[in-house]
């Protein structure tokens, strides 16, 4: 979309403004209908320039905020409580590094990219390998075995796997939800695999 001196502006959108009475093209957006949050509005509306001025002398992003939610969002260091998934405790129960086993923050991107390389490289040569099918070399990487796996073994690492990460094991605790759903799904493709013995 092209945009000209008028900052905002997406010319050739195609959309007409949403003010009830204007026929203009809808070139500039404004917060729309879903409730605020602090990750900002959700969803844009459409308006020509001058109802887009309109609406914007109007706009309170506050409005519904009780005094305790918009003080938190005035804070200085509002976003910086919040948790980033790379630096969790329960970061490397998927078998990558974690981030705060390094000092080098360039370490620890290349340590994380070599394993990725390194696990899709295995995928590759357990299905070119011809025994086993993409889907089940993807699964035993997801069970973290290898191609010497029997059924014994395939059951002991499921149940393994199944005590570390569901809830009941974990005090309620729903974190490790996806990870066990690949779990399950991973044993039912392995368990009907013929290429493990």
């Amino acid at each position: 979309m092209a945009q000209t001196r008028f900052h905002g502006r997406h010319e050739d959108s195609h959309r007409v403004c949403e003010h009830p009475t204007c026929a203009e093209p809808g070139e500039f957006r404004a917060p729309g209908y879903r409730a605020n949050g602090f990750d900002g509005p959700g969803e844009w509306r459409w308006f020509c320039l001058d109802h887009v001025r309109e609406f914007n002398a109007g706009y309170d992003w506050f409005e519904g905020m009780s005094a305790e939610e918009i003080l938190a969002a005035q804070s200085p260091v509002n976003g910086w409580r919040r948790e980033s998934p790379g630096f969790r405790p329960t970061v490397g129960v998927d078998g990558m590094p974690r981030w705060a086993d390094f000092d080098d923050p360039l370490e620890a991107i290349s340590a994380r990219a070599g394993g990725i390389r390194s696990r899709a490289q295995r995928e590759a040569q357990m299905a070119m390998s011809g025994r086993f099918s993409k889907d089940e070399a993807e699964a035993l990487e997801t069970m973290g075995l290898g191609s010497d796996t029997d059924r014994r073994r395939l059951r002991r690492r499921y149940s393994e796997l199944v005590r570390r990460y569901h809830p009941d094991r974990n005090g309620g605790d729903r974190r490790h939800e996806g990870r066990l759903t690949k779990v399950v799904d991973a044993y039912q493709t392995l368990r009907k695999s013929k290429a493990i013995g």
